[in-house]
């Protein structure tokens, strides 16, 4: 699918291509979604402009993300697809060339739809740096909001952890896992989008006016990569805390199998000497044998139960 954003009267305005046709020449951006042969071929023969397929987007090698030749600047940059419970980071490819921006992607992302929303109410119509700049910094606001998301999950999970009546660890450890999972993509994007913009800056292709822009969202993507490591290090000390309670509960349950196995050992050591068949034990003729054995191992399985008791370790 292909849209195109045409200036109008001061604005860019979005256009769904469905023909070769529908391409226009002046059209700023063109945002090709899941594109097939055909679609590839318009703009080709439209602007003169080869587009990235698939297996080229996906390298991750420096020299196949950043690149200036012929056809314009080439940047592809992860773009975090924030699917509840299983968040992925999706490669968008951007060229630049003669004032004009493609991208490419293969997911439906949030932020080109909200940034898309932007851009027909606001005016006058930018050009391609600025949208593409606008774009990454948009996606730096939610990766900001996802952090601060994270940072009130663990508080809560915190809360839990420390809490003395939590059981269910196995629940936690998920949830801290998560929670992992999701920071350790959002800093793969940061970094990505880092390493992107400080590779437009050294090309010295952006315009002076958008300068400013992309110094601040290099810094904005700095101090968010600090909060980053923040919360990476919140979620190992409570991922260690939570496995520490699971040992001191399982400690726990064993010093209770000990403690038992203690205090009936002896009284079993004395039943099972009355137990012996054999033919000369006096005990067996006392009036009251039975009653005294009974006793002795009670005191004797008691006793040990107070010692430990006295010492505290029950």
């Amino acid at each position: 699918m292909i849209t195109a954003w045409i200036p109008e009267k001061g604005y860019l305005r979005p256009r769904k291509i469905s023909a070769a046709d529908q391409l226009v020449s002046h059209a700023v951006w063109l945002d090709v979604e899941k594109p097939d042969t055909e679609e590839f071929r318009w703009i080709e023969e439209a602007y003169r402009q080869r587009l990235p397929d698939t297996d080229e987007i996906t390298g991750i090698e420096a020299s196949s993300r950043f690149f200036l030749d012929e056809t314009g600047l080439h940047v592809r940059a992860y773009f975090l697809h924030e699917i509840p419970e299983r968040p992925s980071n999706v490669t968008v490819a951007f060229i630049l060339n003669e004032n004009r921006l493609f991208t490419v992607r293969d997911e439906a992302l949030k932020t080109f739809q909200q940034y898309g929303n932007r851009l027909e109410r606001q005016g006058p119509a930018i050009d391609a740096y600025g949208i593409m700049l606008g774009l990454f910094e948009l996606k730096v606001d939610a990766l900001a909001d996802l952090l601060e998301q994270l940072h009130i999950e663990l508080e809560q999970l915190n809360t839990r952890v420390f809490h003395a009546d939590e059981r269910n660890f196995e629940v936690l450890i998920m949830l801290l896992a998560g929670a992992q999972d999701r920071n350790d993509k959002t800093r793969l994007s940061l970094m990505d989008k880092e390493r992107a913009l400080s590779f437009l800056l050294r090309s010295r292709r952006c315009p002076k006016e958008h300068l400013p822009l992309l110094r601040e969202i290099l810094r904005d993507i700095g101090s968010l990569n600090e909060h980053s490591t923040f919360v990476f290090e919140k979620v190992q000390f409570l991922m260690d805390a939570t496995t520490g309670r699971i040992g001191i509960e399982q400690n726990k349950i064993i010093k209770i199998f000990s403690i038992a196995a203690v205090v009936f050992l002896p009284p079993t050591l004395i039943a099972s000497i009355y137990g012996m068949n054999f033919r000369f034990m006096p005990e067996l003729t006392w009036p009251f044998g039975y009653p005294v054995a009974v006793g002795v191992m009670l005191a004797a399985g008691f006793a040990p139960y107070w010692y430990f008791k006295r010492k505290g370790w029950l």
